[in-house]
């Protein structure tokens, strides 16, 4: 069957309602992990997720679902992923949601350091201004004094660089490898290596039934919100789609203050206004510069 015409309006409101999943999931854990334990909500975020490609991707894609020719870095990239989710709740159990986030988002600005080092990727004058900036942006959120701790604030930062380090390698793969196959080997080693450890580091009270849903809500929602980046990415091109990311921002904000009663202040907004200037002007070079190549 052949491809469906590209709707960029489309594409734009599925990334948009993707960032929403993406965090109201981190709502939920963040709730969550007061309560139960790390190693148990990772683990049925990756199992729901797998069990959700098993169910709707397998039967129809069948061995095209793990045929890969580089399994190796389809688990080393699966393994950062794991560690930035287990990094994100940890630091989501101390940190208020709006500013984890933010802090969490200085990661493109990573990513360019390290394409430059590892993909060859120039990074010029503008986007080192731009990454500077950023930096100022996160700061700004995380100087002494402000709403949040120290503690937070360092493992929000590695939980980015792990993830920064996870998108370089989504690049060196995206060139050959199906996405659902990238997606399902992520959940695929998520739900092992979860499975293998839970016994040894899940403590603490089994979940009521709401609990349990919640919890399941976990998968559920991170599943629905990769679909819907797929469609996206479907309907509209990477320099359309990325600027968006930011928008998380604006849902986690507004999350924080309806469910927990958290919302920044005002030098935590000027930061966050700075990190996502920055990094949407980023994103917008990225654009300009695969113009520029195609025409050339």
């Amino acid at each position: 069957m052949p491809d469906s015409p590209r709707q960029p309006i489309r594409g734009v409101v599925l990334q948009l309602c993707a960032l929403f999943f993406f965090a109201a999931i981190d709502a939920v854990g963040k709730d969550l992990a007061q309560t139960f334990s790390l190693p148990l909500l990772v683990w049925a975020r990756y199992t729901i997720h797998c069990l959700l490609m098993l169910i709707f991707l397998a039967p129809s894609m069948r061995l095209r679902l793990v045929s890969t020719r580089r399994p190796l870095i389809h688990v080393v990239r699966a393994l950062l992923l794991v560690l930035v989710s287990l990094l994100a709740l940890a630091a989501l159990r101390i940190m208020p949601l709006a500013e984890t986030t933010a802090i969490f988002l200085v990661g493109p600005f990573m990513v360019a350091l390290l394409a430059a080092r590892f993909l060859g990727e120039t990074v010029g004058l503008r986007r080192w201004l731009a990454i500077v900036i950023g930096g100022a942006g996160a700061l700004m959120i995380a100087r002494p004094g402000g709403a949040v701790s120290l503690a937070g604030v360092l493992i929000v930062l590695v939980a980015a660089l792990s993830y920064a380090i996870y998108q370089v390698q989504t690049r060196q793969l995206a060139a050959t490898e199906n996405s659902f196959t990238m997606l399902f080997y992520t959940a695929l080693t998520g739900t092992v290596v979860m499975s293998l450890s839970l016994p040894w580091f899940w403590s603490g009270p089994m979940p009521s039934a709401r609990e349990a849903l919640l919890i399941a809500s976990l998968g559920v929602g991170g599943g629905i919100g990769h679909f819907l980046v797929t469609r996206a990415f479907h309907h509209a091109p990477a320099s359309t789609l990325s600027p968006l990311t930011y928008a998380q921002l604006i849902w986690a904000t507004l999350l924080g203050w309806l469910v927990f009663g958290q919302f920044p202040d005002p030098l935590s907004v000027l930061g966050m206004l700075i990190i996502a200037g920055a990094g949407l002007f980023i994103a917008l070079s990225e654009r300009s510069t695969r113009r520029s190549v195609l025409r050339s």
